[in-house]
């Protein structure tokens, strides 16, 4: 049998339409901090767009960095569950360890405007096989009674595959 390691990243977006307390706090506290960091980038003040910002000052590449620490002990609540990505059984079951925040956009002057991405890399899973259009994975290769347990879903919308070793 040819074994698969397989990583997934997710990508969930937050903006003003975010449907859940979770994500609305991220949106605010990080459009806080956003416009907080900001500054030190646009001391004059002259700049209102993170686009702007950037543009005219290298340096506001930062601003992904210093803007994700508002965001971080959110993350931290989800106990290492990518959100929103569930198996067949409607449960969240894919862990995680790293993830990515960044700003697509924001305004100093319009926090309707702000809207960050956080990018969530699954840990390495065992691709068993693919059943119709569902993938049949193996989260720790857990053996009880001689069978191997496993979990089950469709690849969903935002949800790639961002790394695959394989191995004999």
């Amino acid at each position: 049998m040819m074994i698969k390691s397989i990583r997934f990243c997710y990508r969930k977006i937050i903006n003003a339409d975010a449907p859940t307390a979770w994500e609305r706090l991220i949106f605010e506290d990080s459009y806080t901090e956003f416009k907080m960091q900001a500054q030190r980038f646009n001391q004059e003040n002259k700049y209102s767009s993170f686009a702007d910002i950037l543009y005219n000052n290298a340096a506001a590449e930062q601003l992904h960095f210093l803007t994700c620490a508002a965001a971080t002990g959110y993350i931290k609540q989800l106990n290492h569950k990518i959100p929103d990505v569930q198996n067949t059984l409607g449960k969240t079951f894919l862990p995680f360890s790293n993830f990515r925040f960044e700003i697509i956009n924001s305004d100093v002057k319009d926090i309707l405007k702000h809207r960050v991405p956080v990018n969530f890399y699954s840990d390495v899973v065992t691709w068993v096989e693919t059943i119709g259009g569902t993938m049949v994975l193996s989260l720790n290769n857990t053996v009880e009674a001689g069978e191997l347990l496993t979990e089950s879903f469709v690849l969903p919308p935002f949800v790639s595959i961002y790394a695959i070793k394989q191995t004999d």
